[in-house]
């Protein structure tokens, strides 16, 4: 599967198949890894305390000098053990920004901290210089071959790949390629979306709404009777966790990686469908992670808002569609006809919207798809049938 990254990359990832000999290769490396990132938390910790720079460059000269003098270290590949001094790098600079920035503490990214065996996932990030792919497999340096199980090709040359190891032992790879745009054919539509919990997307076109598909609740019995089985078989502090404990709670990961998997399938059909079929798509800002302070915390996340919109928004990048994000605030509270904004705020229990100033009553989620578009500065353009300025009439069916 692809996704888009950034500006003019894209991400392919793909599942691996890993032998005996491949899986050990590959716990050594993440070990000397590991190692590395510990010891850059605690080179920079010493640092802040004597009031030291512990920059980049600094982490680089301690890695060269390690490794000259610990044969250990020596014996795995330079490359991923450097991409590991990077991560760690970008990872503090953001820390301290978001302090010199004075960011609230609930928003602030964390200073890294020490990876622990039991605890931390493996991964390996490796430059050109540290991969190939030949006949099919990929070759990392330090002779670990893996091979891909290959469910498309890749457009281009791969820049990097990152090799990692999920919740549930299974091992993937993720290519970066250069994005390639595949442009669709215009339609002269536009369209305006309503984020929303009742349902994850209202529309100003019927056709396109999107219902909440519960995928959460719906694996919600057997979540909880994975639970249970975890409670009764929890170890007691300082004892090791029973093979029962540890078989309930892969099951337990297992069920929540469908679950996501669910929510992403759906997501990027509705996707696709929303941009094959419009132009021009104004889209509610929505950033739901208030809602986990809220009542709905569980039907919120059930909905998944946010991997929802970050799936439109991605492809309409892939497909050079227009896609504007609106500020949401008071979108509930304006008219989509006369823009007039009502004194107070509607409660969540009132469904119909009613304006004062003009009379007119629609669905409180359909009013507000439609201030999208206002906001946008695309209404009337493309509401219910109406077309842009110079875009071509419709044929009749």
């Amino acid at each position: 599967m692809g996704e888009i990254e950034g500006a003019g990359h894209a991400r392919y990832t793909f599942r691996l198949r890993v032998s005996a000999a491949a899986r050990a290769g590959l716990a050594a490396e993440w070990g000397r890894c590991r190692w590395v990132w510990n010891e850059c938390v605690a080179r920079s910790q010493k640092a802040y305390r004597e009031g030291e720079a512990c920059g980049g460059a600094r982490l680089d000269r301690m890695l060269t000098q390690a490794r000259a003098v610990t044969p250990w270290l020596a014996a795995g590949s330079c490359v991923p053990q450097q991409q590991t001094v990077r991560d760690f790098a970008a990872s503090r600079t953001k820390a301290l920004k978001d302090i010199r920035d004075r960011l609230p503490p609930k928003r602030r990214a964390g200073m890294p901290r020490r990876k622990k065996k039991r605890e931390a996932q493996p991964t390996l990030n490796y430059t050109r210089r540290g991969f190939r792919l030949t006949g099919g497999r990929l070759h990392l340096a330090g002779g670990i071959v893996l091979r891909v199980v290959w469910s498309r090709e890749l457009p281009a040359e791969p820049s990097s790949v990152r090799v990692y190891c999920d919740a549930l032992g299974a091992w993937y790879c993720s290519f970066v390629v250069p994005a390639t745009v595949e442009p669709l054919p215009s339609t002269g539509a536009v369209i305006g979306i309503d984020w929303g919990v009742k349902e994850t997307a209202t529309t100003t076109s019927d056709a396109h709404d999107l219902p909440h598909a519960r995928h959460g609740h719906k694996a919600r019995q057997k979540l909880s009777r994975y639970d249970r089985m975890m409670a009764r078989r929890e170890p007691k502090e300082g004892r090791p966790a029973s093979k029962g404990y540890r078989e309930a709670k892969k099951w337990r990961a297992r069920t929540y990686a469908k679950i996501a998997r669910q929510r992403q399938d759906a997501a990027r059909k509705w996707a696709k469908k929303v941009v094959r079929d419009h132009d021009v798509i104004a889209v509610e800002d929505f950033r739901p992670k208030f809602l986990a302070r809220t009542t709905m915390a569980r039907k919120a996340a059930d909905a998944a808002i946010g991997a929802t919109k970050q799936a439109l928004v991605e492809m309409g990048r892939k497909h050079a569609r227009d896609v504007r994000l609106v500020d949401p605030a008071h979108t509930t509270m304006d008219c989509a006809r006369c823009g007039a904004r009502t004194k107070h705020a509607l409660p969540l229990s009132e469904r119909t919207y009613t304006c004062t100033t003009c009379g007119a009553v629609s669905p409180r989620d359909k009013n507000s798809a439609r201030v999208m578009l206002v906001r946008a500065g695309l209404d009337p353009a493309g509401v219910e049938g109406a077309r842009p300025a110079g875009a071509p009439l419709r044929e009749a069916a």
